[in-house]
Parts: C-alpha cells; structure tokens; sequence
C-alpha cells in the first residue's frame, strides 16, 4: 500500500479542518468572524479582571467614604 492510498483513506487533521470549515467560502466567513469575536471577548475579560487584580485598593469602588466630609471633632 502507497502513501497516497493510505492518505485518502485516513484523512488528516487539516483536511478534516478543510472539509468542515474552508470549503464554502461561506462557512468559513462566519467562521472567521465567529472566532474573532470571541477572541475579543475572552482577551477583553482577561485583561479586565488582570487589571482589576492588579489595582485592588486603587479603584474608586474600594473608597469606602466618596464625597463625604469629616467631622471636626
């Protein structure tokens, strides 16, 4: 049995990539949109809760008297 025989018959992970996602230019648009928003969204969570993590005590959230103040006592 030849390399190429075997190939078609066993398929790889590239042509199976090929088959289910790059051979209707329409699929593979949305695909291609469908990842980068996602992409967007899993590296914007990230970054915030990275940001987040990084100024706790700093943010304006965690000032526990805004706006109001002392007594003169």
């Amino acid at each position: 049995m030849d390399y190429a025989s075997r190939r078609r018959g066993q398929g790889g992970l590239f042509e199976g990539i090929y088959r289910v996602i790059m051979r209707r230019n329409s699929v593979y648009v949305t695909f291609v949109i469908a990842g980068a928003f996602l992409g967007e969204r899993a590296v914007d969570y990230g970054v915030h809760k990275l940001w987040e993590y990084n100024n706790v005590g700093k943010r304006y959230e965690d000032i526990p008297v805004l706006g109001q103040r002392q007594s003169e006592e």
